[in-house]
């Protein structure tokens, strides 16, 4: 089976994800743990890695009855086709994720903007653009994934 994009309501994620699951079918929502800080206090939150976003395992026949959960809005499409991805790409995203997948990054002398190739790591031969240096960490945009890469030394 192959693993297809759902596209939910907007901070519907985790519930979009409990509801599949709780309907028995496989599903991967990929979460990142962060601070983040108010006025008084700093906690950390867990965000779903893409926003709006979950994946689903199901066979052809399943396909419709993932409408009957609260939250989804439709499958992701390209070229007329629902959006497939590869099970090496959810792999790779959890490897990403896993605490021991991290390594150290330096960024010498990247302005907005610059391009590079990753050298190393699950993301090894992906483009990303700098985005931007915030303390302790490196902001990268992943060409191929459209979304945000941050890197804390």
């Amino acid at each position: 089976m192959n693993w297809l994009v759902l596209y939910t309501k907007p901070k519907n994620e985790v519930k979009v994800a409990q509801g599949l699951a709780t309907a028995g079918i496989n599903v991967y929502c990929p979460m990142l743990t962060t601070v983040k800080q108010w006025s008084d206090r700093k906690k950390k939150v867990s965000l779903p890695l893409f926003a709006s976003y979950v994946f689903v395992q199901v066979t052809e026949s399943q396909r419709s009855s993932v409408f009957d959960i609260p939250g989804v809005v439709r499958y992701l499409f390209w070229l007329g086709k629902p959006a497939i991805v590869r099970e090496e790409e959810i792999n790779a995203i959890k490897e990403l994720l896993s605490e021991n997948s991290y390594k150290e990054v330096r960024v010498a002398s990247l302005e907005p903007g610059d391009s590079l190739i990753l050298k190393e790591g699950v993301f090894k031969g992906q483009t990303a653009t700098f985005k931007e240096q915030k303390g302790n960490q490196t902001i990268l945009i992943l060409s191929g994934f459209g979304t945000k890469l941050i890197l804390n030394k």
